[in-house]
């Protein structure tokens, strides 16, 4: 049953979902869960996708990614968002042995990843120097350094180092939606949402994938998951 999922791609929500039917009385309920909640907002993904919007793509691209990374472990010792999806990411690209997450990065490189990691209204030491936080010009060694670490990082093939510079600008775009930091539906940031749904909505899937393939190993509780109530 693994080699067909790989064999037919699982791009979709309906394929991820036939399997994910087929398979998931073999899974514990914390990653069942898990899994469960990354498909459903895969699947209301997909649904703005074809309403042709944006933000709301977005939006549950990330909730799905969330879904699928946050557990109860990370919950108890209050980590860093990031450093946690980050921790994800090692886990899943050393699951990755057909090397589908770095051949999306090469897919959408050099226009959708490189356009993006040009794009200093998604680097929040940007954002840092524009409201006072920091001096005026502080961002922009940073800002050519991180570009350079992508750079370098795609060329060797460090897959989990290049997604987690992405998913932190990815991070800062969710921050400002999130926070009411941008209007809906606004002129000012298609781009770098245009971008950011292009590549998410081809991680995500393949995330979801990675999960259910090893599904059966060890993971931490889901968030917000009830013992009492199985």
């Amino acid at each position: 049953m693994e080699f067909a999922i790989k064999e037919q791609g699982m791009n979709s929500f309906d394929e991820l979902k036939e399997y994910q039917r087929s398979q998931r009385l073999q899974w514990n309920k914390s990653i069942s869960l898990r899994i469960h909640r990354a498909l459903s907002w895969l699947n209301k993904a997909e649904q703005e996708r074809n309403r042709n919007d944006l933000d709301g793509e977005f939006i549950a691209l990330w909730i799905a990614f969330n879904a699928a990374y946050a557990n109860n472990y990370a919950d108890e010792i209050r980590a860093n968002e990031r450093q946690t999806f980050q921790q994800f990411i090692e886990r899943l690209v050393n699951y990755d042995t057909e090397k589908e997450l770095y051949n999306i990065i090469w897919q959408h490189y050099p226009a959708a990843i490189r356009s993006f990691m040009d794009n200093r209204y998604v680097f929040q030491p940007f954002w840092d120097a524009i409201n006072g936080r920091t001096a005026a010009d502080s961002w922009e060694e940073p800002f050519s350094a991180a570009k350079r670490r992508a750079h370098k990082a795609l060329a060797n093939q460090e897959t989990a180092v290049s997604l987690s510079i992405l998913l932190e600008r990815m991070y800062t775009l969710r921050n400002q939606l999130i926070h009411g930091g941008a209007t809906y539906a606004g002129s000012l940031n298609r781009e770098q949402l245009n971008n950011a749904c292009g590549i998410l909505g081809s991680i995500v899937p393949v995330v979801i994938k990675l999960m259910m393939l090893n599904a059966t190993d060890v993971w931490a509780d889901a968030s917000y998951f009830d013992l009492t109530n199985l």
